[in-house]
């Protein structure tokens, strides 16, 4: 009992323990991983505006339905090999730097986005044509496996605890800006050009823009510094190397290894990974939906015009970019969990709504209905980019993170299109969205309930970060008061067990 209660006394902080960030450097942060976001989420943009398209060009021999589900299978397959990519990239996130791998990811993506515009048609090349098409996608889906990870780790790592979620939030204010961005492209050139324009050629031009934005990003990305916490991971490690004997510790020579690190994350920290699995298929089944699936089931199922679809949809983003601060803001005061629990229960009750206004056709409706999507959809936008990293202690962050995320996103984000579009085709309902996203809340609320609560505090395995050295000094004091206070309770109590009970 005795030994219990020292344990448990809190050890106060010295002025070394907290850093203090520099508000340049966390401003460069914020701004080059958000651009990395908004480049992948730029391809998600056009290839969900121009799944139409795309069928036409590469699967022409299929049916008008049958070319949506063809467009979405390829967009699906991306999403396959993700994990694969958070395996690779993640764990070697945590060994070689979080700056390196974010750079590399961004090579990639940018390369197999501005190649897809190249692509031979199917008129051109046949069967050849949809192939190709599919080595692209899988080049963006294995570069893409390591980068929303890497994104969200790095600005967590950089930004002060009482702002995590504030900047954040600007990580998937970079996703919305992207996507908006390809949308509204892609909304003006078929405006522009027509269907048949598009089919032509016009469809080339989105994925051409993509090469200036990756060569952007990528000078960026190689003018940042590492991160305070991941430095400090790094001297820890160097110091205990360089103790007599410590670099020749077959123990923990094995718990650095890959195999070590994945055996580490799925035995000591597989409730983080659950949960993390959990939040991001709330996020992502919605996001995907609204995003993706929603213009093409606009227009396809419910016989649209692919402009009104296209701006409804391209409105409610612009809906999500407008807000997705101040609910990062607000996750920051009032916490992570109640902003996902209260996002979690109004999807459950208001997603069969929202597709009913969708489905009365016309704008008005249908633009409330979208609105409604959009924010739901921000609840979970908003705060995901400070909850998911604060799952995880900084030696296994970017690979926990980028394993969890990325199984999940696979398996039930980037298959939401697919299997929405299939069970629409197949069994003739067009409410199966909206159930579709209430199961997805239900998961997304028990997950939740598990949740610990993570704003304002510390990153696991990190010191408490602060914007001034002012707010270092009154957080060292009082650590020194609340230390203080604890160790006389344990005193107190230690003799009381002492003396034992009074007679």
């Amino acid at each position: 009992m005795v030994r219990t209660l020292i344990r448990r006394r809190k050890k106060s902080f010295r002025e070394g323990d907290v850093t203090v960030t520099d508000p340049p450097k966390v401003r460069r942060a914020v701004t080059a991983a958000a651009l990395g976001n908004t480049m992948e989420w730029f391809d998600f943009g056009v290839y969900a505006y121009l799944a139409g398209t795309l069928g036409k060009v590469f699967f022409p021999a299929s049916s008008p339905g049958t070319q949506v589900v063809s467009t979405f299978a390829t967009f699906a397959a991306a999403f396959l090999v993700r994990p694969l990519g958070g395996l690779v990239f993640g764990p070697l996130g945590d060994r070689v730097g979080r700056q390196k791998v974010l750079a590399l990811t961004m090579i990639m993506m940018a390369a197999s986005t501005f190649a897809v515009g190249f692509l031979p048609t199917y008129a051109a090349v046949g069967f050849a044509a949809p192939l190709l098409l599919l080595v692209c996608r899988l080049v963006q889906g294995f570069s893409t496996g390591g980068e929303y990870a890497g994104a969200t780790t790095y600005i967590a790592e950089y930004a002060p605890d009482k702002r995590r979620g504030f900047l954040g939030s600007w990580l998937d204010f970079g996703t919305f800006v992207g996507y908006s961005l390809g949308s509204g492209l892609v909304t003006v050139l078929t405006a522009v050009l027509g269907t048949d324009g598009m089919t032509d050629w016009g469809w080339r031009i989105p994925f051409f823009v993509a090469g200036p934005m990756g060569i952007i990003g990528l000078y960026m990305r190689l003018k940042l510094e590492e991160t305070p916490a991941f430095q400090q991971e790094e001297a820890y490690r160097s110091a205990a190397e360089a103790r007599p004997g410590g670099g020749d510790d077959p123990v923990e020579e094995a718990r650095q290894s890959g195999k070590g690190r994945l055996k580490e994350i799925f035995t000591d920290h597989w409730e983080a990974v659950l949960i993390c699995m959990g939040l991001v298929l709330l996020y992502n089944v919605t996001n995907y939906m609204v995003t993706s699936y929603l213009p093409t089931y606009m227009s396809s199922t419910l016989g649209e015009p692919e402009t009104t679809s296209q701006l409804l949809v391209l409105g409610t983003m612009l809906l999500v970019v407008l807000l997705i601060t101040t609910v990062g803001r607000t996750s920051d005061r009032w916490g992570r969990r109640p902003v996902f629990m209260a996002g979690s229960l109004a999807l459950i009750a208001l997603s069969a709504p929202a597709f009913l206004l969708i489905r009365q056709g016309g704008i008005l409706w249908p633009a409330l209905g979208c609105g409604v999507l959009g924010l739901l959809l921000v609840c979970f936008a908003g705060t995901a980019a400070s909850t998911l990293p604060a799952l995880f202690p900084t030696r296994l962050r970017y690979g926990a993170l980028s394993i969890a995320f990325n199984i999940s996103v696979s398996l039930f984000g980037g298959t939401t299109p697919l299997f929405a579009s299939g069970l629409v085709e197949a069994t003739g309902n067009e409410m199966v969205p909206a159930y579709y996203l209430m199961a997805a809340g239900v998961i997304g609320l028990v997950s939740t309930f598990f949740l610990h609560e993570t704003a304002g505090r510390p990153l696991r395995g990190s010191g408490p970060m602060v914007e001034t050295p002012q707010q270092a000094r009154e957080l060292v004091a009082r650590s020194r008061t609340a230390a203080g206070r604890q160790a006389r309770d344990v005193w107190l109590r230690v003799r009381n067990l002492w003396r034992g009970p009074p007679h």
